[in-house]
């Protein structure tokens, strides 16, 4: 992490460097045009010429330097974008945040804020604060160039004034007055914006959720109701668009008619001069682009509004979502504290699981079942029975550590190795010995190992298929993904397994079969089963009715 650190800094300082190098080279220019246009007037064509011969030696390094400015800014903003990802990445998936969020709807979109807002995080605020300190250097640059070169003495509707470097307060007040126009034109946009990555982010995943639900959407012959919704989300993106656009033409009017009269301002302002003999049109074209790049340094907040009204509304996103994954842990135990004291799982030296005055509510409050005290025993095998809505699959969620709305303790061995079956078990897009070693490693197992469970479990007609890697939530049938399921216990081991509903998809046979083998193969491991089956009684001892 250090040497990451001192290599970002690093890489930090050699583009601020190169930035200020192209600073240089403009303060190059800027007395190159002097000489240019006097050569011109002069009609001095060695003087010409040896210009020309001069720009080629200022333009060649400029070339460069521009080059391999972008190229380390690239480089840079990459690096940052990595380090947030990574970070961000470590908060959401860190201690269940990521399922709290979407159980109890706390954030919206969080991948689209971890994939895009972060990218255009690292890449907008390395733009524009690189940009800025540029333009600073620039400024101070030539605002000295201009200052000298404007004088003190102009005309003014046929009066002889002497404001001393006139044309830099003319530049400045030039661009305040544009600054001001369109901060208050534009102040909306912020709000626009953030809306915008909101409903695009919104039909994006709509678009996702069709793409991966395809075949139950084509067996319920939905497609014109999906077609409807995605038309109707859609309208939410053509509504804000409409409102960046009325927005967009304004800006994009004052900023045409400022950057117009920019052009033509400072000749305006010291043709007066010129005409009177006090400098060559060479200074003249000089005093031009000083005062240009004076007004452009100046009016950086007018050029840059887009952009900051962009990254403000990313910024403020990204906010929200570290507040509430920093904030929703705390705000999950107030809320527990107010309905009950929570329900408190705790990891401690014992040889069994134990649930005490085990109580489980709704995240409204409202009471949902009351637990028998209970207490599983290595290699004891427990049904848990009784009417949908009970609290059987939040009861598995409790002694997940997923669900604390209510009260009780439950403790766990502190080395009891505990694995959890859902009814649909994930499917990560990867070969199909990833998905059987699934959460471990694919290199934690060797092929002979995943070979034998296959076998095991009903499924040799995948075994020329494990180094395939598909989307298999969508290749395999929900019998298929359930036997993969029952591999997977076969080559973790645990101590514990809790299945909910994970042999609803089998036949009788099969799921006699894979239950014996659980039963056989792993005799010291406990099994804890949810379901509705009266096939499932022979497989157990215990019975929890709820």
């Amino acid at each position: 992490m250090s040497e990451q650190k001192w290599s970002a800094r690093g890489l930090l300082l050699l583009v601020v460097a190169l930035n200020l190098a192209v600073v240089y080279i403009s303060v190059q220019l800027n007395a190159w045009n002097a000489t240019f246009y006097n050569a011109l007037n002069r009609k001095d064509a060695a003087a010409f010429g040896h210009s020309l011969v001069v720009l080629g030696y200022i333009a060649a390094p400029y070339i460069i330097i521009t080059i391999y400015r972008t190229y380390f800014r690239q480089l840079l903003e990459f690096r940052w974008r990595q380090w947030l990802t990574n970070n961000y990445l470590e908060r959401w998936l860190g201690d269940g945040a990521f399922y709290r969020l979407e159980r109890d709807r706390l954030v919206d979109n969080p991948d689209q804020r971890i994939s895009d807002d972060l990218q255009s995080l690292a890449t907008t605020s390395l733009a524009l604060s690189i940009d800025l300190l540029s333009t600073l250097v620039t400024l101070f640059s030539f605002v000295t160039i201009l200052w000298s070169l404007s004088g003190a003495a102009f005309s003014l509707f046929g009066h002889q004034l002497h404001i001393p470097g006139y044309m830099v307060w003319a530049s400045l007040i030039y661009a305040i007055v544009g600054s001001f126009v369109i901060f208050k034109m534009g102040r909306p946009l912020v709000t626009i914006t953030y809306q915008q990555q909101r409903v695009e982010a919104n039909f994006r995943f709509l678009l996702i959720r069709l793409r991966e639900s395809s075949e139950q959407i084509a067996l319920y012959n939905g497609a014109d109701t999906e077609k409807h919704s995605a038309n109707t989300v859609f309208g939410t993106i053509r509504d804000n668009w409409r409102q960046v656009m009325r927005l967009t033409k304004r800006l994009t009017l004052v900023n045409s008619v400022y950057g117009q009269i920019a052009i033509i301002f400072p000749f305006v302002v010291a043709t007066p001069q010129y005409f009177a003999g006090a400098f060559t049109i060479g200074v003249l074209m000089q005093i031009s682009d000083a005062f240009g790049t004076v007004s452009g340094a100046m009016s950086w907040f007018i050029g840059s509004y887009g952009t900051l009204a962009g990254w403000r509304a990313t910024v403020n996103r990204l906010r929200e979502f570290r507040r509430v994954i920093d904030d929703q842990h705390f705000a999950e135990v107030e809320s527990d504290a107010t309905l009950g004291g929570g329900i408190n799982l705790h990891r401690v030296p014992a040889s069994a699981i134990t649930t005490q005055d085990l109580v489980l509510k709704r995240p409204n409050g409202d009471p949902m079942n009351v637990v028998k005290d209970l207490h599983i025993e290595p290699g004891a095998r427990w049904l848990v029975r009784g009417p949908s809505g009970c609290g059987k699959s939040t009861l598995l969620r409790a002694l997940a550590g997923l669900w604390a709305y209510g009260g009780g303790t439950i403790e766990i061995p502190v080395e009891a190795k505990v694995m959890f079956l859902p009814q649909q078990s994930y499917m990560p897009i990867d070969t199909l010995k990833a998905t059987l070693t699934y959460p471990s490693e694919h290199t934690a197992f060797t092929d002979a190992q995943c070979l034998e469970v296959m076998e095991r479990c009903d499924l040799s007609n995948l075994r020329e298929r494990l180094a395939e890697s598909t989307h298999w939530a969508q290749r395999l049938s929900p019998g298929e993904q359930q036997r993969i399921a029952f591999a997977r216990v076969l080559l973790q081991a645990p101590d514990y397994v809790f299945m909910d509903e994970s042999s609803s998809a089998l036949d009788g046979p099969t799921e006699a079969k894979l239950y014996g083998t659980l039963i056989s193969a792993l005799p010291k491991t406990a099994i804890v089963s949810v379901g509705h089956r009266q096939t499932l009684d022979g497989y157990h001892q215990h019975f929890l009715d709820m």
